[in-house]
């Protein structure tokens, strides 16, 4: 008996379909208009043809075919290329609307209409163009591709268009496949589990190192095969679908384009000796980045007050927040903290109470695109990692370094400056050097080591060129301070040519900034200010002449990296820093279903009291956060704690 495909649809392509399939003994074809009558109880597989881009509509007509249990197969035509594809099984992540949002997002290469406008031809031309595009040739190929795809899918064996599609240009025949993650948001796949205490507990395990030396659980190349594997890079379908690099960097400096609805293109930087390991780094910051914007892995459906829920929630005055003062400026784009107004809350894991806890979706995730609530939250202790235990730890060093420039720069505390020589190291002694002949770049680093006893490095590049970029800050933390200040190189490596080239674009407007802190918004508005050479006596407390460098030996005790072989034993280690200082490690699982898939995990690393780092002037969060005004007098840099009017009251130079 012949098995039943329904193909839907009005056009020269469903019509070509229905031509490639009829003439078979395997099925019979049941010829549908569209989908409002349902599928025929004999279908075994359901095709849909357009001769056009799918209309809005067809959302409607993909939550139809979802609630039934037939799988269907989706393909159409446009003016220079058809798409075949994907394969959607109901019940299965991954369908045609999330192929399109991916498509769209990453957008179409030049086809054959753009090169003919870009060479000046007419519109009567295009439209000739687009009538030989759409030939019968191109149709033909991909109606014979489609019915090729059914017949495999009636015979119960895999089709390549599963969690694929296919792009024909239709005057060449030129096909390529991608590969496509299902997006966990789609209004038509999408099925998040609730956020809940039992989904937000951990329990920390074991995790060998992938190699001596490393704080890392998976190797680079295992983790690179994965994201390749589930079509991250496609560059038709790819979340990240475009990575350059940039020659004028001293070092392997990469860019990637995060391609996201909440964020639109978003630009993410690697740096390292590498361009293969930058690409990597630049790919993974995009997808902390992309977990972090919005809930992508449970489905938020706790809401109340602060004050009805104290009893299991985190009091957002711990993270701090801002003053009365700043609340009541002209514009200010936030509202005080309210203890009795509903506010939606996301699970966490206190390492401290050892249980699950409440935190404010505004605390949890990017605020900014989020809109509205009661403080500005960026991407503080976020990060990726191989593991779970792996993204806190690298989370924790994030935390760590952010507070310790912070404290560093609000207090103007003299810090040691280290001497990089004595490290024994001939890579980092090599890293300055270059950054010195190539870029012209004097760097200085200072120990900013912090009462947690996490090596911290806040680096400083001079410029010997006058009239250039003057200074530029970064920063690093990590358990071994060879790490910390490499990073923290790499970083300044990485800005320089960017930074220079702002610089120079924005001279007088960056004279502005320094005249007018407020006018400071921006991240990038941070370091250019910086720029300019009157502006460094505001970093005289730093680059008090006549210092004498300390060695890493004296400054960190010889210990230059980890003798564990277990990634668990050095995260256990960092988190009984902080509760001896009674400072709470509070951990949010943002691993989206498209990391999960890959083995990898994304965290949010929130520790109640320790600074946050904040952008534009006007955003600084010190409300409830006394470490500022204890933290030196505990490290001896002061005998008495400090006021809030002693405090830096310029724009920090961090970016």
């Amino acid at each position: 008996m012949k098995k039943t495909i329904a193909v839907v649809g009005t056009g020269r392509l469903a019509d070509r379909v229905r031509k490639e399939l009829s003439g078979s003994d395997e099925c019979a074809v049941a010829s549908l208009p569209d989908i409002t009558e349902g599928v025929p109880e004999a279908a075994q597989l359901v095709i849909i043809a357009f001769d056009e881009e799918p209309p809005y509509e067809y959302g409607e007509t993909e939550e139809r075919l979802w609630g039934g249990v037939v799988p269907w197969l989706r393909c159409f035509a446009g003016p220079d290329e058809s798409i075949a594809g994907p394969l959607v099984h109901p019940g299965a992540p991954g369908c045609s609307v999330c192929s399109d949002l991916r498509r769209r997002l990453a957008g179409n290469p030049p086809g054959e209409k753009q090169e003919l406008l870009d060479a000046g031809w007419t519109a009567a031309a295009e439209e000739a163009s687009r009538e030989r595009s759409l030939c019968d040739y191109g149709i033909g190929h991909t109606a014979k591709l489609i019915a090729a795809e059914a017949r495999r899918v009636l015979q119960g064996r895999e089709s390549r268009l599963q969690g694929r599609v296919c792009f024909i240009r239709l005057s060449t025949l030129e096909s390529t496949l991608h590969i496509y993650e299902p997006d966990p948001l789609c209004p038509v796949c999408g099925r998040l589990p609730d956020d809940s205490p039992e989904t937000a507990r951990l329990t920390i395990q074991p995790r060998a190192k992938a190699e001596a030396g490393s704080y890392r659980y998976r190797r680079s190349a295992e983790v690179k095969a994965a994201l390749t594997r589930g079509g991250f890079t496609s560059a038709r379908t790819g979340m990240m679908n475009r990575i350059w690099h940039d020659p004028a960097a001293s070092f392997a400096a990469a860019s990637a384009s995060l391609l996201s609805f909440a964020s639109g293109s978003e630009v993410t930087a690697g740096r390292s000796h590498s361009y293969a390991h930058s690409d990597l780094t630049a790919m993974l910051e995009g997808l902390e980045r992309y977990c972090g914007q919005e809930p992508r892995g449970k489905k938020t459906v706790c809401s109340g007050s602060y004050r009805s829920l104290a009893e299991h929630a985190l009091d957002p005055v711990q993270a701090g927040l801002y003053d009365r003062k700043q609340y009541e400026l002209p514009d200010f784009p936030f509202e005080p903290f309210d203890p009795d107004a509903e506010l939606d809350w996301v699970w966490g894991y206190s390492f401290m109470r050892q249980r699950p806890i409440l935190v404010p979706l505004y605390l949890a995730y990017y605020s900014g695109y989020l809109g509205g609530g009661f403080a500005m939250e960026g991407s503080n202790g976020c990060a990726l990692g191989g593991s779970l235990e792996e993204a806190i730890l690298h989370g924790l060093f994030e935390v760590a370094e952010r507070d310790a420039f912070l404290i560093a720069w609000y207090a103007r505390l003299p810090l040691p400056r280290l001497d990089p020589d004595s490290a024994g190291d001939p890579e980092l002694s090599l890293m300055l050097d270059r950054l010195r002949a190539t870029d012209g770049c004097e760097v200085q680093l200072f120990n900013m080591t912090m009462e947690n006893g996490i090596p911290a490095i806040w680096a400083l590049a001079r410029s010997l060129r006058p009239g250039t970029l003057n200074l530029l800050c970064a920063a690093g933390a990590h358990l071994d301070p060879l790490r910390a200040a490499k990073s923290a190189v790499h970083e300044l490596a990485g800005m320089l040519p960017f930074v220079r080239r702002m610089f120079e674009e924005n001279r007088e407007e960056t004279e502005r900034l320094y005249e007018e802190p407020e006018r400071v918004e921006r991240m990038e508005d941070h370091v250019l200010l910086y720029g300019l050479p009157q502006a460094e006596k505001r970093l005289r407390f730093l680059l008090r002449p006549g210092r004498p460098a300390r060695t890493f030996g004296d400054a960190f005790g010889g210990t230059i990296a980890s003798s564990s072989a277990d990634l668990t034993d050095d995260l256990r280690d960092v988190l009984e820093r902080f509760h001896r200082l009674k400072l709470d490690v509070i951990v949010i699982d943002q691993t989206s279903p498209e990391l999960a898939r890959c083995g990898l995990h994304c965290v949010k690393v929130l520790v109640p009291g320790m600074l946050p780092m904040t952008f534009g002037h006007r955003m600084t969060r010190l409300a409830g956060l006394g470490r500022v005004y204890h933290v030196p007098v505990r490290l001896g840099y002061r005998k008495r704690p400090l006021r809030r009017s002693e405090l830096n009251p310029f724009p920090h130079p961090f970016a």
